[in-house]
């Protein structure tokens, strides 16, 4: 039995050969680059974390592989999890405009807010926020990755956020319900 080092050392010296097969196999599963290195770094870390598990270091190319299927598959399930929340919240979010006496209640500060934010964040909250972009279709349409959007996406609405702080002062801070700045 070898101890932890040595295996490490095994390890690095078996993958890293395999490396650009590893991430073929992946990408042929995700279809990402960026996502699939990110499954790799991940399927590394458990595979460190799980080096005193291994019996038999002859099979440590296999036992990898199943690793990385394993990653693969949680991947797939938090996507589908993350999805189905999603969509509920959209489902409630869009219930609670229902009545024309709701959206009174809404500030309207936004809108003229919303023409001074960065093109691109203005451009964003306009597609995702106040349409129904789909996140896939707008990242595809920018040229940038799905994660790449919701960076952008989460400081589209930081900066509306602090802009609507700004303008509407302690109403920004209850959520802009039933606003007294008009």
């Amino acid at each position: 039995m070898m101890n932890e080092y040595k295996k490490k050392e095994l390890l690095a010296e078996e993958l890293l050969p395999h490396r650009e097969r590893l991430l073929n196999f992946i990408l042929s599963k995700v279809s990402d680059r960026e996502l699939a290195e990110d499954i790799l770094q991940d399927s590394i870390l458990k595979a460190l974390n799980a080096l005193p598990d291994l019996e038999d270091e002859k099979k440590i190319l296999s036992w990898f592989y199943q690793i990385v299927r394993n990653k693969i598959i949680d991947h797939y399930r938090r996507t589908k999890t993350q999805s189905k929340h999603y969509e509920k919240f959209v489902r409630d979010a869009s219930s609670f405009y229902e009545s024309s006496e709701d959206e009174k209640m809404v500030c309207k500060c936004y809108r003229e807010i919303l023409p001074k934010l960065k093109p691109e964040y203005s451009q964003l909250i306009k597609q995702m926020e106040l349409g129904e972009g789909d996140p896939h279709e707008v990242a595809k349409e920018l040229g940038i990755t799905r994660n790449n959007l919701k960076v952008r996406r989460h400081r589209a609405r930081q900066q509306l956020h602090d802009q609507l702080e700004q303008t509407c002062g302690k109403c920004a801070a209850k959520g802009c319900v039933d606003c007294e700045c008009e």
